[in-house]
């Protein structure tokens, strides 16, 4: 299975947002988009997730193209949660995760074993059996968001993707999202790839970190090999030094300050640029 984004050009109305970029999703791995806003991170998870046509080249899920697939057919193979939900007033944290199987209904066909199953798995994986009852506008932040990741499950769907998955949660929810999805990850195969901000989570979850600026790829690889201070500084302007020592040996980006554009603090400008990780297919134009 393989999902693969092919000379992808992308925006909204005149204005261009990602161009010509072409990469390929690594089956079983947790991969992150990371960039400045603006970047063009969640307009690729949208186009990756067949929401978003394409203005150039495609997206193509095991060698056909996004726009081929069925609607429900698709949603069978790739999930997608978006950053910003609304909360369905008067539904429980159950019925919510039921819609998930919208992809398996038709107007013929009731709730199966199979729904209640998936339901079922979908809860016990995010911590949510105790809750099934509990009304979604009970919950704080963090439980909501396990509830939308809850019903992105239930589809049993093979790729699950995500943009910002920990926005606005306080640290220890930031964590608990993090932790769910990287054992979904392990137990169960499942492939991520998510939008994120947070340059420590890339280090400690992730297994591939794809880095954008101004709508093109700029990097691609391990985030140890990638977020080293010298890179952080010319693509996120943030003065950085690396610390080691942590007890699970993750190494921590620890920052200092603002880096300004074409200036020279920690190494920023032509030398930092220079010290860009190449990625061969696509560069900093």
């Amino acid at each position: 299975m393989t999902l693969v984004a092919h000379n992808l050009s992308l925006g909204y109305g005149p204005r261009r947002i990602v161009d010509s970029l072409s990469l390929s999703i690594e089956s079983g791995r947790i991969t992150v988009l990371l960039g400045p806003n603006g970047s063009g991170k969640s307009t690729l998870l949208r186009a990756l997730a067949g929401l978003l046509a394409p203005r150039g080249g495609d997206a193509l899920l095991d060698d056909v193209s996004l726009r081929q697939w069925p609607r429900r057919k698709l949603a069978r193979r790739v999930a997608f949660l978006a950053q910003a939900q609304d909360i369905p007033s008067g539904l429980t944290v159950q019925e919510l995760v039921r819609h998930g199987r919208f992809a398996y209904r038709t107007w013929l066909r009731g709730e199966t074993d199979d729904d209640r199953e998936a339901v079922e798995w979908a809860l016990e994986m995010t911590g949510l059996v105790t809750m099934r009852d509990r009304s979604l506008v009970a919950l704080s932040g963090g439980e909501r968001q396990r509830v939308w990741i809850a019903m992105a499950l239930a589809q049993r769907a093979d790729i699950l993707l995500l943009d910002e998955p920990t926005t606005y949660l306080d640290l220890g929810h930031q964590l608990d999202v993090m932790q769910t999805l990287r054992r979904l990850n392990e137990e169960f195969g499942l492939t991520l790839v998510m939008s994120l901000h947070d340059l420590n989570q890339a280090m400690r979850f992730a297994d591939r970190a794809i880095v954008m600026r101004d709508g093109r790829l700029v990097a691609d690889g391990a985030p140890v090999d990638v977020l080293t201070p010298a890179f952080v500084a010319d693509v996120f302007h943030v003065r950085s030094e690396r610390l080691h020592g942590a007890s699970d040996g993750v190494p921590v980006c620890h920052p200092l300050g603002y880096a300004a554009p074409g200036g020279d603090e920690n190494g920023a400008g032509q030398a930092v640029r220079d010290a860009v990780p190449s990625i061969g297919t696509a560069g900093d134009d």
